[in-house]
């Protein structure tokens, strides 16, 4: 029986990867100490998401661990010995990290140098994978030319037709220091690939979504919005005319992605994971998309402060990710992705 480790297996990727692994039975360990409630309050609870993993799957087995603790990862690598290990823990917050920078650099830097470092010693032929973000372009995005229309701002410029790919670079922006923890744990897994020819993969994230999403102000577009129209909780709308635009891919998706990936390795890479210009959506078009679900206007308030870093309009470019693995490719469409959420917003945890 082959053997996967996830890291932040509570949190919405992790908990779709070891249900995806596990219907495929193979031995899956999690690791999670629900740092995610301690971040963000009760909203980012992930305890339930815990609680139902272990209650539907006999082949998942939780450890309650934090990987800022060099020691315990390094003995777990050791006796566990995966044969794929998912790595998805980490602080997601823009706002967060600049209030506690410490714990910010801790788990998203140090804690992926520990992982890597003990794969490394303890099981070098593990294929690593390493949930980057897209902010690790920090604004850069922003500088592209744009077009605003009615309900969304886009690009306009056709070298950005499908999206943004991974040769934009990370150099020289402003991150925020998310962005920059996140840039320190993305180029360390990329070395371990290079330097020392394990097999990694850097999956820079665009917005990433799905009904098992302890989605807060802080962290969680979609599944925040949503849970807010249901609810009928204010929503505050943080600047660029509420017309930013994200692409959402569903976490199926993305565990879909990681198979393959195991299946055909490579040492070092780096791919851009999004939903692409077809599940893309506007904060504005996101309201009329739930609003039309739930028969709810949205209740909301602009700023015109937009956050800092914040991306105007990010669509990820999948070129180099199909071309490498033909085999994959969005299954789960944008308005699958509402209705998805939608059902789950209405049942408590």
């Amino acid at each position: 029986m082959k053997k996967l480790l996830v890291t932040g297996s509570s949190g919405l990727i992790g908990s779709e990867v070891v249900e995806y692994f596990c219907r495929l039975n193979w031995e899956v360990h999690g690791v999670d100490n629900n740092m995610r409630a301690d971040f963000f309050g009760p909203g980012g609870d992930t305890r339930w998401n815990q609680r139902r993993l272990l209650a539907t799957h006999n082949n998942f087995r939780h450890h309650e661990l934090d990987i800022r603790d060099r020691k315990v990862i390094s003995a777990l690598l050791e006796t566990c010995k995966p044969a794929l290990l998912v790595h998805t823990a980490a602080q997601p917050s823009h706002d967060l990290a600049a209030s506690r920078p410490f714990d910010d650099f801790d788990v998203n830097a140090g804690g992926t140098l520990n992982l890597l470092e003990a794969t490394r010693l303890h099981v070098p032929e593990c294929v690593f994978a390493y949930m980057s973000t897209n902010k690790v372009y920090g604004d850069r995005p922003n500088t592209i030319h744009l077009k605003e229309l009615p309900t969304r701002w886009d690009y306009d410029d056709p070298a950005y037709d499908n999206g943004i790919s991974e040769e934009l670079s990370i150099d020289q922006s402003k991150h925020s220091l998310l962005g920059a923890s996140k840039v320190a744990g993305d180029v360390m897994v990329q070395e371990y690939g290079r330097y020392f020819g394990m097999k990694t993969c850097c999956l820079r994230g665009g917005c990433l979504t799905g009904p098992n999403h302890s989605g807060v102000e802080l962290h969680g577009f979609l599944s925040y919005l949503i849970k807010c129209n249901v609810e009928g909780r204010l929503y505050n709308v943080f600047g660029y005319k509420g017309k930013q635009v994200r692409d959402n891919i569903h976490s199926l998706d993305v565990a879909r992605f990681i198979h393959a990936f195991f299946e055909k390795p490579r040492s070092g890479e780096v791919y851009n994971i999004g939903g692409g210009r077809g599940n893309s959506v506007s904060v504005l078009e996101a309201f009329d998309r739930v609003a039309a679900l739930s028969g709810k206007k949205m209740n909301f308030e602009y700023m015109d402060q937009n956050r800092t870093g914040d991306h105007i309009c990010y669509i990820s470019d999948l070129s180099k990710i199909k071309a490498h693995y033909p085999c994959w490719g969005i299954t789960k469409t944008l308005d699958d992705v509402f209705h998805g959420i939608y059902l789950a917003s209405r049942q408590p945890h």
